[in-house]
């Protein structure tokens, strides 16, 4: 069985370690790092050559929803999985146009996430990343 290498980005150091703790139990789910902003993200991504990003919406500096074009365009066979403690149409919306493979909230994330993870690298992605058509930042939206 071949494991898929996962890499979590989220600033909140509680969640990662939870997110880890669950996908640990999973043999076929390998998390081979975790990044607290953007930047950590890139150069992790870069290095470590994931098969699956978990990327929260709201982060320090640049946001999520602009990390995971960023890492489309330059790793266009990594997913990336969008998790996000607000279920809202706007951050799906945007996921998508980002390139996100799937988009998941927090609160549904023990049902939702190994399914995203496991549908995400059983099929291939467009190496064409949309451009974000001029939607807003996760950073710049209310909520």
């Amino acid at each position: 069985m071949q494991t898929v290498k996962t890499l979590i980005v989220d600033d909140n150091a509680d969640f990662r370690r939870r997110v880890m703790e669950f996908l640990s139990a999973e043999p076929d789910v390998e998390v081979v790092g975790q990044a607290a902003d953007v930047e950590e993200a890139l150069r992790k991504a870069t290095a470590l050559k994931p098969a699956v990003v978990l990327m929260d919406v709201r982060l320090p500096g640049t946001d999520g929803i602009s990390a995971t074009h960023e890492i489309r365009q330059r790793m266009p066979d990594v997913k990336v999985i969008v998790l996000s403690r607000f279920d809202v149409q706007e951050y799906r919306e945007a996921a998508k146009a980002s390139g996100a493979s799937a988009y998941v909230t927090k609160r549904d994330m023990m049902q939702d996430l190994l399914p995203a993870i496991r549908r995400g690298v059983s099929k291939p992605v467009s190496p064409r990343v949309p451009s974000p058509g001029g939607a807003a930042r996760a950073s710049e939206r209310p909520g």
